[in-house]
């Protein structure tokens, strides 16, 4: 503590109070980061507020947090905006992360290949029934968490090229309303990030996942075999042949090493990258387990 600051905690890597603003497609995981990190350093607060990708993105432009947590780098644009400010943020890569695609559990379609997934989101594709006759299903309604969200985001960049996505698409306000629609109706094909449903040691995530069934994709135009096709497992989005694969990002704007700057470095640090691990996404910097195999 410093003389004359009424008690106040300094402003250090270790101590004091900031607020972060979140990617809400990451909120599990996150929240265990912080959880753990003020449970080590007691005279740390981190305040975390969880949004859809374009507030968060806003807050760090509006310079109402100096810590942003993303599955994006920032534009040229919006660089440029830092650069007038005379402001080099610093970018820190934390974790890779998947957006999982999941249906109705009384939907028999289990697998797509990533081109029908393409048709799905450009609108080529309407209905179960151009993918399987024999489904009985009518037209897909295609469900993210936000019409904002960093999913909805990534399908536009990554899947569709920027074309604006078809008119079976909808938002709901959650990702629990998410799951609960999905849950309620057959032809829904629901967008959300792995996060929520990786962690088989989180109640929530398994009660999501009893209520649901994950796609397997595959990158095969005509794939032979089902052993081809991937679910959004933590060793297929590792080994990268999930194809929905994503990165995700701490951006600090801190002109100073203080309680963001030393956040990050957890983070990215040994511990927060166990927590991870555990989480169900694949940390940044992998920890490798050697097992020793003898000739008994």
């Amino acid at each position: 503590m410093g003389c004359g600051n009424s008690g106040t905690p300094l402003d250090t890597p270790t101590t004091g109070d900031i607020n972060i603003s979140v990617d809400e497609s990451f909120q599990p995981i996150i929240a265990s980061e912080v959880e753990t990190f003020e449970g080590i350093y007691k005279y740390a607060n981190i305040d975390a507020s969880y949004k859809p990708e374009g507030e968060v993105i806003k807050d760090l432009l509006n310079d109402s947090t100096k810590i942003a947590i993303l599955s994006r780098e920032l534009t040229a644009d919006e660089k440029a905006i830092f650069d007038k400010r005379k402001l080099i943020p610093r970018v820190t890569k934390i974790a890779i992360d998947a957006v999982a695609l999941i249906t109705n559990r009384e939907n028999p379609d289990s697998l797509l290949t990533l081109e029908e997934v393409k048709k799905i989101f450009n609108g080529q594709i309407k209905s179960w029934a151009e993918l399987d006759e024999a489904s009985g299903l009518g037209d897909i309604t295609i469900v993210f968490d936000n019409n904002n969200s960093s999913t909805a985001r990534y399908v536009r960049d990554s899947l569709i090229a920027g074309s604006k996505l078809p008119g079976n698409t909808f938002a709901s306000n959650s990702h629990k309303a998410l799951i609960d629609y999905v849950t309620e109706n057959k032809n829904a094909l629901g967008v959300i990030g792995v996060n929520w449903i990786s962690d088989f040691d989180d109640s929530t995530a398994v009660g999501f996942l009893n209520r649901i069934k994950v796609l397997g994709i595959s990158e095969d135009l005509a794939p032979i075999t089902t052993d081809k096709y991937y679910q959004p497992y933590q060793a297929y989005i590792a080994q990268q042949v999930y194809p929905l694969r994503r990165y995700l990002y701490i951006i600090s704007t801190e002109g100073r090493a203080g309680l963001g700057t030393g956040f990050a470095s957890y983070v990215a640090g040994d511990k927060g990258q166990r927590l991870i691990l555990k989480s169900g996404l694949v940390p940044a910097t992998m920890p490798v387990r050697v097992i020793g195999l003898g000739n008994e």
